[in-house]
Order: C-alpha cells, then sequence, then structure tokens
C-alpha cells in the first residue's frame, strides 16, 4: 500500500497537514507517506488522474496505483484510519 498526501505549501491548513504526516509516520513505522504538490508536474498528474479538486487530499493507492480510498479537504482523516491502509 501507498498512501499520498497532495497539499499546497503556504495555505492555512499546512501546518495542520505536516503534523499529520509526522504522526502517521510515527504510527507506521518504516512507511514513508509520500508528499506531493498539486501544483507540481507528479502532484497535477496525480489529482487529474484521480480526479482529485479539493486539497489536502489523501490518497490510498495499491501496489499497482488502483486508488483504494481518498479524503479530501478539511477536516483531515483520523490518523487510525488512513494507518489500517498502510498496514494492509
Amino acid at each position: 500500500m501507498r498512501v499520498v498526501v497532495l497539499s499546497k505549501d503556504g495555505y492555512d491548513y499546512s501546518s495542520a497537514v505536516d503534523a499529520f504526516v509526522t504522526e502517521l509516520e510515527a504510527q507506521s513505522p518504516g512507511s514513508e507517506i509520500e508528499r506531493l504538490n498539486p501544483d507540481e508536474y507528479e502532484g497535477e498528474s496525480l489529482a487529474r488522474t484521480l480526479d482529485i479538486l479539493e486539497f489536502p487530499a489523501v490518497v490510498a493507492l495499491d501496489n499497482n496505483g488502483t486508488m483504494i480510498q481518498q479524503w479530501t479537504g478539511t477536516p483531515l482523516p483520523p490518523i487510525s484510519e488512513v494507518a489500517y491502509y498502510i498496514n494492509l
């Protein structure tokens, strides 16, 4: 499983996203949460592919890149819910 967080820097939610990713990585040792900016090529490509229009967005992808679950906007999803997908 792969978890990607799409967020833009300098927005009101930026510090909440930083804390969310730090806590998620702490609860899932050995896993790294991928962060992408939707204003850059890779982030924009993923957002377009998954039809994500609202940020921040948290996306759980399987090993083939197929979306399993997504959460968009604020408030951010519960850490335990996202950690479940990391540990599948």
